[in-house]
């Protein structure tokens, strides 16, 4: 008598939703068994934006569909399932119940805590567990091991050249394609009056959505955030949809406006698809091959596409190497000592701020603001006022759609609030009002006067800045790239210093703390 063969487990997270995922490379519909998950655990450590739920739980189960369409068994378990553990191992231990498997086979995580988790599982269950690389990367947490070494800096720059080479993207033999590696230098331009981009594709919700949509109002509805406006894409098909629009409409100006800030101008010419590719539903090396393909056409500008493609094989492949390497630490870094408490204006969007005010308006309507609202204004903001890195690293995780630790905490914590004390940045990010107003059209219709240093009228950027400078100068003194600005300082004198000081002091003592349970709670599903 013949015995049927016990099938893999393979368990697919919600942001592995590619149809080449690594564990179920070389297996067939007949050997596997597809396991996906919705449990409380990952939809509540941080109070998530309304609007990410909506998008990770259907596009987890829009790609449930298409699997099972191509003949594969997928078990998957709902949020509302009254028998759901509510933890990755929860399910996992129910799943190996029912389904009795030879092995476990999963790719390995995005996150610290899931891969700490997920290590115990060989111990817990009774059978072989493989975690796999993650090859949708260009570079391994290993290779990216290998190259930081005992390097002190940890310079993107270099990282990016090692990729480009690697890729062959926008190369001339072993030479990067213009002679330059990177154009950013042409890709500051001010924004002209009345800057106006095509309209991205917004993608209308369907059923599955729809279903979605009413969980999430109903157990999820105090968690910031608006779901009115909701029009991410949730399939590949979606998902290639906004990339040729992308390709087609906003290569071409992305370079030049990339760091422009406009008021109602939420998009510009940015991709907006960091949503579908941190899902999993785009490849990013095949939008980077489509870029260097654009741009040989010559139907896009070498600084737009060299831009686009640093922003994905450079940046994105370098944060996520650089949180493997620098974890658990750099979830507790606070070099620079900030321990003010998170404004409460972050999660209502009410100050007087105009470029706060706009950033935190379209956060809210649609867990979105571009990089540079994201850098230069809300995180400036925090690094100028010492707030703590740990209250805005999770401000930033629960509030963006395309937010995952291993890819915001670098960003947050390092390069916005040089808490790692420089280990990714060579200098703190810091600026004053006077950025903004070159970058935007914020400060013209702004209550507070950018061209005011001191005073209650004065930016609160123009006193914080010096303030922060003044906080930190036995730090950054000597540091190559800012060290020279405390000539600029100390030739203000005392007087002039001081009423620097008192303005920010003053304005700092106005901002209430936000309430606790804005971004964790404790609890239990009412699915």
């Amino acid at each position: 008598m013949t015995t049927a063969r016990r099938p893999i487990l393979v368990p697919v997270l919600g942001d592995q939703l590619s149809r080449g995922i690594a564990s179920l490379q070389g297996l067939t519909p007949g050997d596997a068994i597809i396991l996906m998950m919705e449990v409380w655990d990952e939809a509540t450590y941080v109070r998530h934006h309304q609007q990410k739920i909506v998008l990770i739980l259907p596009a987890m189960r829009h790609f449930a569909v298409e699997l099972r369409r191509e003949g594969w068994t997928v078990d998957y378990v709902e949020l509302g399932d009254p028998e759901n553990a509510g933890s990755f191992t929860g399910e996992i231990a129910r799943a190996v119940e029912r389904w009795s498997p030879a092995a476990i086979r999963v790719v390995e995580p995005g996150e610290w805590r899931v891969r700490a988790a997920m290590d115990e599982w060989a111990d817990k269950f009774a059978c072989s567990v493989e975690i796999l690389s993650d090859d949708r990367f260009v570079c391994s947490i290993g290779a990216f091991a290998q190259w930081a070494g005992d390097r002190e800096h940890l310079t993107m720059e270099f990282f990016y050249r090692e990729m480009r080479r690697r890729t062959g993207l926008l190369m001339d033999g072993d030479k990067p394609v213009g002679g330059r590696w990177n154009l950013d230098a042409e890709n500051r331009r001010r924004p002209p009056k009345r800057l106006s981009a095509p309209p991205p594709p917004r993608f209308a919700p369907d059923a599955i959505t729809r279903e979605v949509m009413d969980l999430v109002q109903r157990t999820f509805g105090d968690h910031f955030g608006d779901l009115a406006s909701f029009a991410w894409p949730v399939t590949a098909e979606q998902a290639r949809s906004a990339a040729d629009a992308f390709f087609t409409e906003r290569l071409t100006l992305f370079g030049p406006y990339q760091d422009a800030m406009i008021a109602g101008e939420d998009d510009l010419y940015h991709s907006l698809l960091s949503t579908s590719i941190n899902l999993g539903l785009l490849d990013p090396l095949e939008l980077c091959r489509r870029a260097e393909a654009e741009y040989r056409a010559r139907r896009a500008p070498l600084n737009s596409v060299e831009g686009f493609v640093r922003q994905l094989i450079g940046w994105r492949e370098y944060v996520r190497g650089f949180y493997w390497h620098e974890m658990p630490g750099l979830a507790a870094a606070n070099a620079l000592d900030a321990r003010r408490a998170l404004p409460e204006f972050y999660w209502t969007g009410a100050t007087d701020m105009r470029c706060m005010a706009d950033g935190l308006r379209s956060t809210r309507a649609d867990a979105h603001a571009h990089h540079i609202q994201r850098l230069m204004v809300l995180g400036n903001f925090a690094l100028l006022a010492g707030i703590s890195p740990a209250e805005v690293a999770d401000w930033y995780l629960a509030v963006y759609a395309d937010a995952y630790e291993w890819v915001e905490l670098p960003n947050v914590a390092a390069m916005i609030l040089f808490a790692d004390g420089g280990r990714l940045a060579t200098r703190p990010y810091a600026a004053s009002g006077n950025y903004i107003n070159k970058m935007s059209d914020y400060c013209g219709g702004c209550r507070y006067d950018v061209k005011q240093k001191t005073g209650p009228g004065a930016c609160p950027f123009n006193a914080l800045y010096w303030d922060f400078m003044a906080r930190h100068r036995a730090r950054f003194e000597s540091n190559s790239r800012i060290g020279r600005l405390y000539g600029t300082w100390d030739r203000l004198g005392p007087d002039r210093q001081r009423e620097y000081r008192d303005t920010a002091r003053k304005f700092l003592d106005t901002l209430e703390p936000a309430r606790a349970g804005w971004a964790r709670t404790e609890g239990e599903p009412e699915c």
